[in-house]
């Protein structure tokens, strides 16, 4: 004997309302949705058994199956609702954001240690009424060599380990080649500076880069003397050092100036008594010097007899390292952030 329909749609609506109370998740929501109240849905099965019951039924059945579809999307909207904030509030609770914390900041960012070098160097020398020049990195012999009093096959030419080009020229290694420059267009007395990059053929260790920075000066005008230089020398040294230095003059070699010396400071870490850094002696080199040579002033166009100068050239690398304690010259190049912000 058959269900009667009634009893039928009883049970089923007690069915969907169990099942619908046991979906703990919207994708569960869903798949009731589609069981019951689909297109193929069991409550849309009973709709179409409506037709085989008899003409005095089918009102009341038809009233039946619609309150129970009523009841059943109410109860689902409910249910989606509930499960919908529950969602919201276990993501919230996943996401939740400690406000008493402490803000993480933003990072700034900053100059490059050997640019404050730079700068600070240049600030030095623009208070004793130094001007800036510069001038190019690809360069050509004369300038390079032959203007400063080095021609071709001058043993010194192998002391600069040329990177030479395919096309001609090469890359500058000292920036000697901006005084050159600036003195082809400027009549004395005047006082310059030349920062830049420098480049040469070495291989690359904690003390030594094919590219590097460079300063020199120079210096020309009427009675100039080593007297200028080295007080000259003295007042940046101590101002880039910021502490009282002692200084001296060794006597040296470079083919554009004589005569011609190396820079010595007392040692910054011993404080002149000797250590392994001084090797014993107490002083450290900082940079070259000298009286401009008559003769490349002559090779220019200037007097040798009316005017002279002095130069000095210094190594950025070499002198921040010194500063700072910086024991390897490739950390300048490698882009460690813990290292540049230890410098600022």
């Amino acid at each position: 004997m058959s269900e009667p329909f009634a009893m039928r749609l009883e049970r089923l609506a007690r069915e969907a309302f169990d099942e619908l109370a046991a979906a703990c998740d919207l994708a569960a929501l869903e798949a009731w949705r589609v069981r019951f109240l689909g297109k193929s849905g069991r409550l849309t099965e009973e709709l179409k058994r409506i037709g085989t019951l008899g003409p005095e039924e089918r009102p009341l059945a038809g009233a039946e199956v619609n309150q129970i579809k009523g009841r059943l999307e109410a109860a689902l909207g409910a249910r989606r609702e509930s499960l919908a904030a529950a969602a919201r509030e276990t993501q919230l609770a996943a996401e939740a954001v400690d406000v008493t914390l402490p803000g993480r900041g933003r990072g700034l960012g900053g100059l490059h240690p050997l640019t404050q070098a730079l700068r600070r160097i240049e600030d030095i020398f623009a208070a004793m009424g130094f001007d800036w020049a510069e001038g190019p990195e690809v360069e050509d012999e004369f300038h390079n060599f032959e203007a400063l009093n080095i021609p071709a096959h001058h043993p010194a030419r192998a002391m600069h380990d040329t990177f030479y080009l395919a096309e001609g020229g090469l890359l500058r290694t000292h920036t000697s080649t901006v005084q050159i420059r600036f003195m082809r267009h400027h009549a004395p007395p005047f006082r310059i500076i030349a920062p830049g990059r420098v480049y040469r053929a070495d291989a690359l260790d904690p003390t030594h880069s094919p590219v590097f920075h460079q300063v020199e000066g120079l210096v020309v005008g009427e009675g100039i003397h080593m007297g200028h230089l080295k007080a000259t020398l003295k007042r940046f040294l101590e101002g880039f050092f910021e502490q009282a230095l002692s200084l001296r003059l060794r006597p040296s070699y470079f083919p554009f100036t004589e005569p011609s010396a190396e820079v010595d400071i007392g040692c910054l870490l011993c404080g002149g008594k000797g250590c392994r850094v001084c090797k014993g002696t107490g002083y450290i080199e900082v940079l070259g010097c000298g009286l401009v040579h008559p003769e490349v002033l002559a090779r220019i166009g200037i007097d040798p007899e009316r005017d002279s100068g002095f130069a000095f050239g210094m190594g950025v690398e070499r002198l921040l390292m010194l500063k700072d304690g910086v024991p390897d010259v490739r950390l300048f190049y490698e882009n460690d952030l813990r290292f540049l912000r230890s410098l600022r």
